[in-house]
């Protein structure tokens, strides 16, 4: 799972197909993808076995998903993080993933605007810094060293750029004034245990793990860096060409999303159950009551994508030399999220 954020020849070879799928002008053409679009799909998705991910392991586990998508089929697959994800995505694996807003701005950009487009949130806020309980600010984080759960995820931005806020430098490499190591999660909890790292900017369950389990403590909750406390730690993204020749299907599945959403928020105990069975299932180990109970008050889920936060996401990753500058402007179609939210009564979402 570790693998390298920057994925050009991916991309490069991506580009052609999705071309490809725009350039069609015939009669022949159009009748082909307009069959494409109405016949059953296979919808390949992908998540994460945390709790910033309940909607979609709610989703996946209660059927709501495979319900609304009808005659389409569904076919699942779990990440650690979202550069993985990504990766898997650009090579034509998945369709569509529940993913952080760094790893698909990222994405986005790598592909010319190209190959995904935000189609829905999922879950705001839900991260933190966590260190050692003697250390009770970042100066005295020169020299250490800390993780996060993949070079150019979503928390591995925000630790970078809260850093360079500080004054402290990184790398790509782990060099700089603060040694960053990415792990998966689970490595992550041991080492901090072990003594080995000396904190961790994480997602849900493992901050509220690092504090419960390894004795550390919160240096910074993340949602004290947003105005009002809302960031964007979960969205939905779909293959441009998928979207293009199957939107009924995405959709059923936004229908889906919009559904499961409405559940989680209306039965928060009965969710923390069907997530943490998910987790020891896929994991082989379950939340103790008194981690996810503790974790969950920290995150609100909502289908909102927040886009207005995806500026400030992309200017951190530029600065700390993850990402080049590019225009977001086309990187969200909420035109299928808007038509599930009007058909279940709900107000719909901005662009």
């Amino acid at each position: 799972m570790r693998r390298r954020l920057l994925l050009p020849v991916a991309a490069l070879l991506l580009l052609p197909a999705l071309a490809a799928c725009g350039s069609g002008s015939d009669s022949k053409d159009n009748t082909s993808s307009a069959a494409a679009a109405t016949a059953p799909a296979e919808v390949r998705l992908g998540y994460f076995p945390n709790i910033t991910h309940a909607t979609a392991i709610v989703g996946v586990k209660n059927g709501i998903f495979a319900k609304d998508l009808g005659q389409d089929t569904l076919k699942t697959q779990t990440f650690n993080a979202g550069p993985a994800a990504v990766e898997a995505l650009f090579s034509g694996a998945l369709d569509a993933t529940f993913i952080g807003p760094s790893p698909a701005i990222n994405a986005y950009q790598k592909s010319h605007g190209e190959a995904i487009r935000i189609v829905s949130g999922a879950t705001s806020g839900g991260a933190a810094l966590v260190t050692r309980s003697d250390i009770t600010s970042a100066d005295q984080l020169n020299g250490m060293k800390l993780a996060t759960p993949q070079l150019g995820n979503t928390q591995d931005v925000a630790l970078r750029a809260w850093l360079k806020s500080k004054g402290l430098k990184t790398d790509p490499q782990g060099g700089g004034d603060v040694q960053i190591l990415p792990q998966e999660n689970s490595q992550t909890l041991d080492t901090f245990k072990q003594g080995k790292i000396d904190g961790a900017w994480v997602p849900e369950p493992w901050a509220t793990r690092l504090v419960i389990e390894g004795k550390g403590k919160v240096l910074v909750d993340e949602a004290t860096l947003w105005p009002g406390g809302k960031y964007l730690t979960t969205t939905l993204i779909v293959r441009t060409a998928f979207l293009k020749d199957h939107p009924q299907t995405v959709e059923r599945l936004l229908k889906g999303l919009v559904e499961t959403s409405t559940w989680v928020n209306g039965h928060p105990s009965e969710a923390q159950q069907v997530v943490n069975t998910a987790i020891q299932e896929i994991t082989g180990k379950a939340l103790t009551p008194d981690v996810i109970s503790t974790a969950w008050k920290s995150m609100r889920f909502t289908t909102d994508p927040l886009l207005s936060t995806l500026e400030k996401e992309k200017r951190n990753a530029v600065d700390v030399g993850l990402l080049q500058a590019i225009d977001l402007s086309g990187i969200a179609d909420l035109g299928p999220l808007n038509t599930a939210l009007r058909a279940a009564g709900q107000p719909t979402v901005k662009s």
